[in-house]
């Protein structure tokens, strides 16, 4: 009860914080449309346009060009630079550089503050609504938990990177690329070496007075080589310059191929041809943290969660309660980041069950899948609603108002319906994401690939990083097994499906030509650091007897810190060359 009290608290105050952000951007887009201190003035918009923009010049070597911020937001007003062109719903160069052209430090705290909601939007999104469909799918579906593991569960883990390296490589110009290929392998490093360190060092610490934490020799070599084998692949891809559909799609294969492995290594294990090569880990029997099982066993129920009441409360903003007159107005701002979700992805966990919300959901989600899909056709909105009325009378009439859909065959099209909202709701963020991340490069004058190895990559690790360290420290051996299977495992679906559908969607669609590869050097060096963190990883921990200690810990966080640095001399190198 303690650690749920700690949630329901950490929630809480990520709703709190989110409600803020959302406040300070609410005034910074209104400054865009209403006179205020430090916006461009009238006289200067009415000043002549700035000179047209050279062909084969950049957006940031037009915005250079020109002498202050009034100059660049009339640029930015009158011209129609295809790289200057929003990337997303909002026209950040545009909202910095006119909105706040006489006070730049509040546009880049707008900027950093919006940049922190989307983080939050993008993860509650996958925790509270994809995860839960993907629990809910593979119980109905009857999957074994070795590939439901390696396949529903390692998507909903890596859905925030995998769609933010599909919407970067959906973009027409190569910053964008860029993104998409430094954050999975700029993630894939900081899992493998900072996460996985921490982990080492936190499970050596906890683990003295049991003994020594071993890990499971077979899994460990299986997950680490399976991903150096995708590092090569992909590193050969790279030198190559280009990839055509039929190389990227072997390349996303090859995740097939590894869960094809993983199947056969359960089968074998319950044949009982495979020995674990930790006993005592069974011997300790199970953990009390760790009882729970991963996926729902009954396929006619909900996926058991250790949900209560209060967390009820937590996943939506209360209506009434005995708080302040500020936590109720608090309160209040949470609505507009839970409403539009809630009203648009079906969703039928038992704690957070309300008939009018499911059908709302199923009137309003055709509507903005229409929406998305064809903005501009009239044809598409008229389906949209269409479908939405049937879909809405058909929910009215066939739920109940105490308890959600009961049976596999009813609640499998709910579950289909919420993955698939919650996968367009990931979508858009991760695409409105990747185009702020894009517009910091270009106003900071930093290339928008080093902001992907790292600001990306970061935001999208760190709960991995909370999870994984709370699960090694509080989750026995059992836990400390799980933590380390993650810290390999997902990286290599993250790296494999992220990067392979992006890469075969990309050259699907410049198909029969190849698609040139958007790389840098920091996507060369991410990828050489990782490596190195891998190959140290698979040396250290065998001849250490498999047991978790601060050597492989320490050395993990130094192969990172030796990336951070040269990150760091690529760009004082390059700033002091003019670049």
């Amino acid at each position: 009860m303690a650690s749920l009290r700690q949630l329901h608290k950490c929630r809480r105050n990520a709703a709190a914080t989110a409600a803020f952000l959302l406040t300070l951007l609410s005034v910074a887009v209104a400054r865009d449309h209403h006179p205020g201190v430090g916006r461009t003035s009238e006289a200067e918009l009415r000043a002549p346009a700035p000179a047209p923009a050279q062909a084969g010049r950049s957006c940031e070597a037009q915005l250079r060009a020109l002498p202050d911020h009034a100059a660049r937001c009339r640029y930015l007003s009158w011209a129609s630079h295809p790289a200057c062109a929003p990337r997303g719903y909002v026209h950040y160069l545009r909202l910095f550089y006119c909105a706040f052209g006489g006070a730049p430090w509040l546009g880049a705290a707008a900027l950093a503050l919006w940049l922190l909601l989307l983080f939050y939007l993008l993860g509650d999104t996958a925790s509270q609504y994809f995860c839960a469909a993907l629990q809910g799918l593979s119980a109905a579906l009857r999957l074994p938990p070795a590939i439901a593991g390696v396949t529903l569960l390692s998507l909903g883990n890596g859905a925030p990177d995998v769609l933010s390296s599909v919407v970067a490589f959906a973009a027409a110009d190569a910053d964008a690329g860029d993104v998409g290929l430094s954050s999975v392998l700029g993630g894939a490093l900081f899992v493998s070496t900072v996460v996985a360190g921490v982990v080492a060092i936190v499970a050596s610490s906890s683990g003295t007075r049991g003994g020594p934490v071993e890990i499971e020799r077979a899994g460990f070599v299986r997950d680490v080589c399976f991903l150096l084998v995708a590092l090569c692949y992909l590193l050969a891809v790279l030198l190559t310059g280009s990839v055509t559909v039929w190389a990227a799609a072997s390349f996303l294969s090859l995740y097939a191929a590894y869960v094809l492995l993983v199947w056969t290594s359960h089968c074998c294990a319950e044949d009982g041809t495979t020995k674990p090569a930790v006993d005592d880990v069974a011997a300790a029997g199970p953990d009390p943290d760790l009882a729970a099982p991963l996926l729902a066993e009954d396929p006619d129920e909900p996926p058991a969660l250790p949900i209560s009441s209060k967390h009820a409360e937590a996943a939506a903003p209360p209506r009434r309660g005995r708080s302040s007159l500020a936590r109720r107005a608090l309160h209040a701002l949470q609505w507009p980041l839970y409403l539009p979700r809630r009203l648009t992805i079906p969703d039928i966990a038992a704690h957070r069950w309300s008939k009018r919300y499911a059908v709302a959901s199923a009137l309003l989600a055709p509507l903005l899948l229409a929406a998305i899909s064809s903005p501009s056709s009239p044809a598409a909105a008229l389906s949209g609603a269409v479908a939405g009325t049937v879909l809405a009378a058909a929910a009215a009439r066939g739920t109940s108002s105490s308890s959600p859909p009961a049976g596999r065959c009813r609640r499998l099209p709910w579950l289909a319906g919420g993955f698939l909202m919650s996968v367009l709701w990931s979508y858009m963020l991760a695409r409105e994401l990747v185009a702020l991340l894009v517009s910091i490069g270009l106003i900071a004058g930093v290339r928008a690939s080093v902001l992907g190895a790292t600001v990306l990559a970061w935001g999208n690790s760190l709960g991995d990083l909370v999870a994984d360290v709370a699960m090694a420290m509080h989750g026995g051996r059992g836990g400390a097994q799980t933590a380390v299977s993650g810290c390999y495992a997902g990286p290599a679906f993250n790296t494999v499906v992220g990067l392979g559908l992006s890469l075969t969607l990309a050259a699907g669609a410049r198909f029969p030509r190849p698609y040139a590869i958007p790389a840098d050097a920091s996507a060369y060096q991410a990828a050489g650091f990782l490596a190195a963190g891998l190959v140290w990883a698979i040396v250290v921990l065998p001849a250490r007897g498999m047991r978790l200690d601060k050597v492989l810990g320490v050395g993990l966080l130094l192969i990172y810190l030796g990336f951070l640095g040269v990150r760091l001399g690529s760009l004082s190198l390059g700033a002091a060359n003019g670049s």
